[in-house]
């Protein structure tokens, strides 16, 4: 984006987050989250109908289009008019640009225009014909409009999340972030509105995970780790699938992917699967504000124990599960079809996440999933012996070291697992068999504020940059400190520990030209001088507060 386009959607950000903070005293984090973007998804498909609307109404009054409606055909100006409005709310208009048909109750219009009425009062609605509504508080109107747009549009069934009028808040707080999202445009002279919208969701989310910590990791996973997977494992097209999908984000990023690299959205089918129905809402919502297709299963569900996708063979599977989930497999076979590879201990969940993925991954797929340190090199239960195999069936293709500090919610120390089924050579890249390609990029990154650490778009393309060089063939060496390509025979020698720090080494030190023995000899008659100093400054410092009668 251009800096112009970047300090509009800064101003955009601050402006609504300053709506949101209304609500902040009064709800806990979890409920304000979706409070703000359950109105800002009405906002959005509203703004959309409204597009269309008025593209129509241009339509039916241009003589060179099919839509175009004769005046002449009509006895007056009145029947006219009648008759195009009645044409704008004909569904199949709206359907057929893949725009949500929005009911007049759920228009952001009638939101705004009646949100301060007394309890009791009348309203006059026209969904095919007039019939009236009665208010009862702006919190019961704004859930019977996400229940409105719900029954005429059923791919979003159970989807909103139709809470406003049983929360414990001052209904005129909501009244204010209505009228305030009412006032901030979502239009820009070259950003589209789902642009702009799918950025300030995007924007939420983090916010929210900030504001709920630990909790907030289960619905986000930071924005410049999910750019880095789909950076390497670069979905282009064919069925995408993320078994503990959260909001969606490696979904978002894959978009903006293909995106940025001229390809075509619709060449890319999304499969999703969560366990938390707020948070498969909150899923939902993301992919239906960019107009994306999405098949997230019947309900949500536990991955483990009630899959939606059985049958399904992903060409990319990308995941960022809990690490170290206990009890996971109460209701799950020893003999699952999916433990290919060696049943995964019960007090840790991380090789069956890996495994449920490696089973959904398509004859030719690659895969990338986070885990725990911990999963490249213990041997609790069946860990070792499971890695072990994985090893030696040449299922791995990378393994990344990440710098600690880039979670809202866990400061346990993460890598990430890049798998493939087919290192033969194909679609550009060399013959990788027998050979995995280990990453350190524990230094990489800043540090944003205090307590979080992130990488810059250049550490992502170097990271990146030498995955892909690897798989080419093309200019990637061995780099002590940060990457080295093993064999399986190599890696067979360390007891099949897949820890990057073992094999890249330590980056060599500019040699300064001074040998050793006597670089130590005066380091260590500087650190001397330095204690006695030291001692000196204590003791003067001590008697200058006995001087004024305080004792140290």
């Amino acid at each position: 984006m251009s800096q112009t386009e970047h300090q509009f959607l800064d101003a955009l950000d601050k402006k609504l987050w300053i709506a949101a903070d209304k609500l902040r005293s009064t709800l806990d984090a979890s409920q304000y989250k979706h409070a703000v973007l359950g109105l800002l998804f009405v906002k959005y498909v509203s703004d959309a109908f409204d597009v269309r609307r008025k593209d129509l109404f241009d339509q039916f009054e241009d003589t060179g289009h099919d839509y175009y409606i004769d005046p002449e055909d009509f006895s007056s100006p009145e029947e006219y008019l009648a008759e195009v409005e009645s044409e704008l709310e004909i569904r199949d208009y709206y359907t057929e640009k893949n725009v949500f048909w929005v009911p007049q109750l759920a228009r952001w219009q009638t939101l705004r225009d009646n949100a301060n009425l007394a309890p009791g009062t009348e309203i006059e609605i026209k969904n095919g014909s007039t019939h009236t509504y009665t208010f009862r508080s702006v919190g019961r109107l704004i859930d019977d409009a996400l229940e409105a747009i719900e029954k005429d549009n059923p791919k979003l069934k159970d989807v909103l999340n139709k809470q406003y009028g049983r929360l414990q808040i001052d209904q005129s707080k909501l009244i204010e972030l209505i009228n305030l999202l009412s006032e901030i445009p979502f239009t820009h002279e070259t950003l589209q509105s789902k642009d702009i919208l799918g950025h300030v969701y995007e924007y939420f989310l983090g916010q929210f995970a900030l504001a709920e910590g630990k909790k907030g990791g289960q619905f986000y996973t930071p924005k410049s780790i999910v750019s880095l997977i789909v950076e390497m494992l670069q979905p282009f097209q064919g069925r995408v699938y993320d078994p503990a999908m959260g909001s969606g984000g490696f979904f978002v990023q894959s978009e903006r992917f293909i995106k940025e690299h001229g390809g075509a959205i619709g060449n890319v089918s999304i499969y999703g699967q969560e366990y938390n129905h707020t948070t498969w809402q909150l899923a939902a919502m993301n992919m239906v504000i960019r107009g994306l297709d999405f098949n997230f299963g019947k309900e949500p569900a536990n991955t483990f124990t009630n899959d939606q996708h059985p049958d399904l063979r992903a060409n990319y599977i990308m995941a960022n599960p809990p690490f170290n989930m206990k009890e996971w497999d109460i209701g799950v076979s020893d003999d699952d079809p999916r433990w290919q590879y060696g049943r995964p201990p019960t007090g840790n969940a991380n090789f069956a996440w890996l495994q449920h993925m490696l089973y959904h991954l398509a004859p030719n797929g690659s895969m990338g999933l986070l885990l725990a340190n911990g999963s490249m090199s213990s041997n609790t239960n069946t860990e070792g012996a499971i890695r072990k195999a994985l090893v030696e069936q040449d299922l791995v293709e990378c393994m990344v070291a990440l710098p600690g500090q880039l979670f809202t919610n866990t400061q346990i120390p993460a890598c990430i697992w890049f798998l493939t089924r087919n290192k033969m050579a194909r679609n550009g890249f060399r013959d990788r068999s027998g050979e995995v390609l280990f990453i350190d990029a524990r230094k990489l990154g800043y540090m944003k504020d205090r307590v979080l650490r992130d990488f810059t778009r250049e550490d992502i393309e170097r990271i990146a940059g030498t995955f892909h060089g690897w798989r080419k063939g093309e200019g990637c060496e061995d780099e002590a400190g940060f990457c080295k390509a093993a064999t399986l025979e190599e890696i067979a020698g360390y007891d099949h520990v897949l820890t990057p720090g073992r094999y890249v080494g330590t980056a060599e030190e500019e040699d300064d030209g001074e040998p050793f023995a006597a670089k130590m000899e005066r380091l260590t008659v500087q650190l001397s001088e330095q204690f006695a100093a030291s001692a000196r400054l204590e003791a003067q410092i001590k008697e200058n507060l006995a001087r004024i009668g305080y004792e140290f």
